[in-house]
């Protein structure tokens, strides 16, 4: 099985899941990176792991469709059968996944369905201060036409501790992500 990695930004997960492909820790080839950002440092963390790169941005296809477009010719280019989204900061399209239906997962910083969409982290946080919520967690879990409504794979809480500031809850759910997204594929692959 081929598998393309996508990320948008630093690239932390990617690197830890990079590394467990090329030990072997996977029953499939990590075949491509794909990231929206040309600039991003997961584009360097994947170079210097020897993982294939292709890039764009929506700007540079003239919109969402001709992206989208984009992005299936490039899969079918790497003959890509699974698809792993690791910090990737865009709703993929319809076509996206229905073409690849029930073989895209993503990693979600909360425990769904709770604070789905952008800065779960950071609302769980602030729920924590205004009213008191001691837990959050991490979601695997597969892609659907929905925003982060797909079958859960696994899930795990996260505490928050009375004394967290925002940057101490993010370290401890960032730590469940590497070990748990790893879990994940293992059952899948």
């Amino acid at each position: 099985m081929r598998v393309a990695i996508f990320a948008s930004g630093n690239g932390t997960n990617f690197e830890v899941l990079a590394k467990k492909f090329k030990a072997g820790e996977f029953n499939a080839e990590l075949a491509l990176l794909f990231s929206d950002h040309p600039d991003a440092k997961v584009i360097e963390r994947a170079k210097k792991l020897a993982v294939p790169v292709e890039t764009f941005t929506v700007k540079e296809c003239g919109g969402k469709p001709r992206y989208e477009e984009k992005i299936l010719e490039i899969l079918a280019k790497h003959q890509i059968d699974f698809v792993v989204l690791a910090g990737y900061m865009r709703v993929l399209g319809p076509d996206i996944v229905s073409s690849y239906d029930h073989k895209i997962v993503n990693l979600h910083p909360a425990y769904l369905p709770e604070y789905q969409g952008l800065h779960a982290i950071e609302r769980a946080y602030q729920d924590h201060v205004e009213h008191g919520k001691t837990q959050t967690g991490v979601t695997v879990h597969y892609v659907d036409q929905g925003l982060d409504t797909g079958p859960a794979i696994l899930q795990k809480h996260v505490p928050i501790q009375p004394d967290d500031t925002l940057e101490t809850l993010e370290a401890r759910v960032h730590a469940c992500e590497y070990e748990l997204y790893p879990q994940a594929l293992k059952q899948i692959f």
